[in-house]
């Protein structure tokens, strides 16, 4: 009864605050034959497609609108096969997670939990491949509108960055129905706002707005949520601009701080470092600086006379 009464309550929040979704159809560009083509995989409760001036940008679209995008074991299944597809595409350079205006996800799927058993919990590791998220090497970035609540929320944290509509809600209201966060809700959320905000949060049920989320450090960046799309897809074309060994090194090691000491994570770092001085693409890129380097001083002197 609290489950479905919980449900009812998000829902009425969200009808009450739809907004209007821009058209995005002239940006995205479906896959071609090369990488994933689209019409490779029939997906249920995704949309896959690529994205950006080149084409580059991964773009993962949930796809539930009648259940709010609530992730059920279907969805993620998909989502996990997706982004392993697209981080094994050498043409895509960094990947966006992104749901509806009126929900990225609104939580777990409730119907799915409902009849779970303790002992079903632990022999089928009940939620064990969501994480398979925080496993792609590429830069993931998730586009937040609407809400991003229970396991929303925990996929959001999951992405390397949030960026998110004014009008986006975050929170893990589990403790509403009689459990916990279950997917790095607890873990993540306070590593990312610290242990009051996130006891507060957790302990409470409370939803956050897009504002208090960048205030305390869980969102990069806000936008209007007609543009929050386009906002993404621009960050994502200007990560994929960079070196991808570069890339995937950089994302490792700021990882490598959530997980270890200060000295630890110095030491990884440095390795990492001294690891791009193998690569092609740091000697290409020094070559193209050091020649813009060389033609900005030479314009400079000029100048001067």
């Amino acid at each position: 009864m609290a489950a479905r009464s919980l449900a009812r309550l998000v829902y009425k929040k969200v009808q009450s605050n739809v907004t209007t979704r821009s058209n995005f159809v002239n940006t995205i560009k479906l896959y071609s034959s090369a990488g994933i083509n689209a019409s490779d995989k029939n997906y249920e409760f995704i949309k896959v497609e690529k994205t950006g001036a080149k084409s580059n940008i991964g773009l993962v679209t949930l796809n539930r609108p009648k259940a709010l995008n609530a992730l059920c074991i279907g969805l993620m299944d998909e989502v996990t096969e997706a982004l392993k597809k697209l981080d094994a595409d050498e043409s895509v350079g960094a990947i966006i997670i992104t749901g509806s205006e009126k929900a990225f996800a609104a939580g777990a799927d409730i119907k799915e939990m409902q009849n779970i058993t303790y002992a079903q919990c632990i022999t089928k590791n009940f939620l064990s491949g969501w994480d398979q998220i925080t496993k792609v090497k590429k830069p993931v970035i998730a586009a937040v509108n609407g809400y991003a609540l229970g396991g929303g929320c925990e996929v959001a944290m999951m992405c390397d960055i949030i960026y998110a509509g004014e009008k986006a809600k975050f929170g893990q209201p589990e403790i509403l129905i009689g459990t916990i966060p279950g997917a790095g809700g607890t873990q993540r959320l306070t590593r990312s706002v610290g242990k009051s905000k996130a006891m507060e949060i957790v302990l409470t049920g409370n939803q956050v707005t897009a504002q208090e989320a960048e205030k305390m450090g869980l969102v990069s960046k806000i936008f209007p949520p007609e543009k929050l799309l386009d906002e993404t897809i621009k960050l994502a074309e200007k990560i994929a601009a960079n070196s991808p060994i570069a890339l995937a090194l950089a994302k490792e090691s700021v990882n490598t701080a959530l997980e270890t000491t200060l000295a630890e994570g110095l030491h990884f770092e440095k390795r990492a470092f001294h690891g791009t001085f193998a690569t092609k693409d740091l000697c290409e890129r020094q070559n193209v600086v050091t020649k813009w380097l060389r033609r900005v001083s030479n314009n400079a002197i000029k100048r001067s006379f």
